[in-house]
């Protein structure tokens, strides 16, 4: 994951502050030196460094300590506080017309993942109902037109096209058309070049006053490091830009070009890719970035995965099932593919707070949820809702089934029926008495608070 090595090496210069009872200013100097080196080695522009470890320092030194935070609690605080204002303090959402539709020009280089990313925002606006339409302006490049019908059929979004015309009039014709349809966001997937040139910049500004988009998104290749940010000032400078759109996050990148391309640009990053899925793509907060660097997790955008794959009304009918204690292998299943929807175990932890930088330490054995699917999609849907009657015949055959031991059968049923006694432990009147307390009195907000051998956990 991004940022991995600068949260190793802000975590080292932290550890040494949290060793100390009291900070002088030369204990914050030294810490600060080390964060610019970590910001230097994650490619992170000179200057940007320079300016956001000179802010600290002055912010740190001048501090009054709070009474419920230690010296070097303090210094963390406010170095999350300041990485969140270097990447745009709050999050930016993507233009809305008065009267639509509204016009979205996507630019970048070749090889950033620009047409894809079209389909990704796309699909993420479909969901929340509107009605996009993509259109293919990269008149150019081989497939590049095929390549934005099949990721637009894949995201369910109508795609624009008239061959290989002038790009231009390609643009004007399909916001006529997207008017006429109803449509009420337009995507322009222009042509990019393996470097900026002026025929580039050029063909950009002639669709720009064609049509005059609400929104200039450049599409940021975040494993270029620190000539992502030199694209983007040139983007910026010659077409004028309202977003960026950063994308493999998900890489073994220094993600540097996060950090450096809204300090240098002014523009905020809108929208972040973390993996070659459509529904790969978050929208950027910065304060959930700067503490998921930090370690401290990042929680509302775990929950937020998890109210994708959850509705109101099936957590509600799963929690009737729980207090009725009939939490069947059908449910199980139904919920183990939709954990497996929050990507790799690994990312979840890392959500966490607590866990935080800890996560990649935790060996996850991802493979376990596959076999404990196989295993079940092995029985009949009546050995499914009725676990209790699988024998030792039926064991065998399900083994064979899935291509493995009985044992494994065993040990899975085992799980289950440990998870069915503490449903029915938490679901006694004595557990539902203490946690309605808890509840009302707003204390089951903080894990910490829950006495579990109440639950008779």
């Amino acid at each position: 994951m991004a940022f991995e090595g600068l949260s190793d090496r802000l975590e080292n210069a932290f550890k040494r502050l949290k060793s100390k009872g009291s900070l002088t200013e030369s204990d914050v100097r030294e810490a600060m030196r080390e964060v610019r080196l970590a910001l230097l080695e994650a490619d992170v522009s000179y200057k940007v460094a320079k300016d956001f470890t000179a802010k600290v320092t002055e912010r740190a030194i001048g501090a009054q300590v709070m009474s419920s935070l230690t010296p070097a609690q303090m210094v963390i605080k406010i170095v999350n506080e300041e990485l969140t204002e270097l990447m745009g303090g709050t999050e930016t959402r993507l233009a809305s017309a008065s009267h639509p539709p509204t016009i979205v020009m996507m630019c970048g280089l070749q090889g950033s993942g620009k047409t894809t990313h079209c389909a990704k925002i796309a699909k993420k606006l479909k969901a929340d109902g509107h009605r996009p339409l993509l259109v293919a302006c990269d008149v150019y490049r081989p497939a590049a037109i095929k390549q934005l019908q099949v990721v637009g059929e894949k995201a369910g979004v109508p795609v624009f096209e008239r061959g290989q015309g002038d790009p231009v009039e390609i643009a004007k014709e399909a916001v006529r058309y997207a008017k006429d349809q109803g449509d009420d966001y337009v995507f322009i997937d222009t042509a990019g070049r393996l470097h900026v040139d002026e025929e580039l910049m050029q063909e950009l500004q002639n669709i720009k006053a064609a049509v005059h988009p609400h929104e200039i998104l450049l599409v940021v290749d975040s494993m270029t490091g620190q000539d992502a940010v030199n694209v983007a000032s040139s983007f910026n400078d010659q077409v004028g830009i309202d977003g960026i759109v950063l994308t493999k996050l998900d890489g073994d990148t220094r993600g540097g070009a996060a950090l450096s391309a809204r300090a240098i640009t002014g523009k905020p990053i809108k929208f972040a890719g973390t993996g070659e899925k459509l529904d790969d793509l978050d929208v950027f907060h910065p304060d959930r970035m700067a503490s998921r660097i930090l370690g401290m997790g990042d929680m509302l955008s775990l929950i937020e995965k998890a109210e994708q794959q959850f509705s109101d009304e099936e957590a509600a009918k799963l929690e009737k099932r729980f207090r009725k204690n009939k939490f069947d292998l059908n449910d199980l299943l139904d919920n183990l593919q939709r954990v497996r929807k929050l990507g790799s175990m690994q990312d979840v932890l890392g959500m966490l707070p607590g866990i935080g930088k800890q996560a990649k330490d935790i060996e996850v054995d991802e493979k376990a949820f596959d076999r404990t699917q196989a295993i079940i999609l092995s029985m009949t849907p009546e050995e499914r809702a009725k676990p209790e009657i699988l024998n030792a015949s039926r064991k065998r055959r399900i083994a064979a089934g899935c291509g493995m031991k009985v044992e494994d059968v065993n040990r899975l049923l085992t799980q289950y029926k440990q998870m069915q006694k503490m449903f029915k432990q938490m679901n006694s009147k004595k557990s539902r008495k203490y946690l309605n307390r808890l509840a009302a009195s707003g204390s089951l907000n903080d894990l910490n608070n829950i006495d579990y051998s109440k639950l008779g956990l």
